[in-house]
């Protein structure tokens, strides 16, 4: 009984797609393509052997492997809570100058500062006008703690 490479090769690829569904790290996906892609040159003709297919399903597989990784990954994997923890990424703000756009009133509680071009909401413990600048001391949520410089 032979078998027809197009329909295994099929085969392959749908359940290497489907096994990606259980197993983290967008990997198997793309040696199911590959395997698609050796599908698809059996059925054109362009490899008549399980020699030609297998290094079409191998050279295929590493390249959409190394192409298409990075892509799907920030397509698919979402949001990843312990690379984006607020109170580890921390030091990126602290100790930074930023300039104030609007009157920062300890009163109030309330001013707004500019933080790497984007307009951040400000707190600080004495009054720090426009014309001055702040040094970052900490966040709060979405708040950056400041002090005059």
């Amino acid at each position: 009984m032979s078998f027809n490479p197009l329909l295994i090769w099929f085969l392959i690829g749908l359940a290497l797609v489907l096994s990606e569904f259980m197993v983290p790290g967008v990997i198997l996906v793309f040696f199911g393509m590959g395997a698609w892609t050796a599908a698809v040159t059996s059925w054109l003709g362009l490899t008549a052997g399980w020699t030609s297919q297998l290094l079409v399903f191998a050279i295929s597989s590493i390249i959409y492997l190394v192409l298409l990784r990075r892509w799907f990954q920030a397509r698919f994997m979402g949001f990843e809570g312990d690379r984006q923890d607020p109170s580890s990424n921390i030091d990126e703000f602290q100790g930074q100058i930023v300039t104030v756009t609007e009157d920062i009133n300890p009163e109030t509680g309330s001013g707004k500062v500019e933080f790497k071009g984007a307009a951040w909401s400000a707190r600080s413990e004495t009054l720090i006008t426009t014309e001055h600048r702040a040094r970052v001391i900490g966040v709060d949520s979405i708040t950056l703690l400041v002090e005059p410089e």
